[in-house]
């Protein structure tokens, strides 16, 4: 990603989480817990900003490590889409869906935060797993796919410990041993069931990635050959 474009990530999410600060944060809104969210979403895209082949293995370890623990703050913010259930858009009496601003406008407001961390998040994961494979000479499509999709199953199991034992990141360092004790107790086949849902979810979103991204690429070649053409 260009320096550009990294700044261009790091304003808009900056400015998305002022918003959400002044409009609702402030005033104890409903939706409060997006601040803090999108906040935690966002650590591992800054963090992944960081990662180049070209650091030093020490300091590259160092930052896989701490992207690889916040990671699955990302794609968490997905599940807060059920708190679109709070909205309660339809007119009692007709049954219909009202025109409602202030509805659209937290609706606009949860999918902005779901998908911003989501997606930035898919990014760095792929820029992460890119990185890893290129530093330590391990580089190939099967390589890739199978590092994406362990991170994945990881980042799953990540998004069950967030919304359902309610443990964030920082909890591994202010205690770590209650934290151990917890994750250790936590397997069960239902919770299995979900990080197949979580995992489903996000190999979805990575094919989609992959299949937009060819797709750009034919295109781009077939203008540039097209170009050729023109000027011979």
């Amino acid at each position: 990603m260009s320096t550009l474009n990294k700044w261009i990530v790091r304003l808009s999410f900056y400015l998305f989480m002022l918003y959400i600060y002044i409009t609702v944060s402030s005033h104890n809104g409903i939706y409060s817990f997006l601040l803090l969210n999108t906040f935690l979403g966002y650590i591992p895209i800054e963090i992944a900003m960081h990662i180049d082949v070209q650091k030093k293995t020490p300091i590259l370890v160092i930052l896989i490590v701490l992207w690889l623990l916040f990671y699955p703050n990302a794609p968490y913010v997905i599940t807060d889409l059920f708190h679109l259930a709070m909205l309660d858009p339809y007119n009692s009496s007709t049954g219909l869906m009202e025109f409602n601003l202030h509805l659209w406008l937290k609706f606009t407001n949860l999918v902005t935060s779901a998908l911003g961390c989501s997606l930035m998040g898919f990014w760095s994961l792929e820029h992460v797993a890119d990185t890893i494979l290129i530093k330590f000479k391990l580089w190939s499509k099967t390589n890739k796919i199978l590092l994406v999709s362990a991170l994945i199953v990881f980042s799953s199991v990540g998004i069950y410990i967030g919304r359902f034992l309610r443990l964030h990141t920082a909890y591994l360092f202010i205690a770590p041993k209650e934290v151990v004790a917890e994750l250790i107790q936590m397997w069960n086949p239902r919770m299995l069931v979900f990080i197949g849902f979580m995992t489903i979810i996000q190999l979805i979103f990575c094919f989609s990635f992959d299949i937009t991204r060819s797709s750009l690429a034919n295109n781009q070649e077939l203008l540039e050959q097209n170009n050729k053409q023109k000027k011979q």
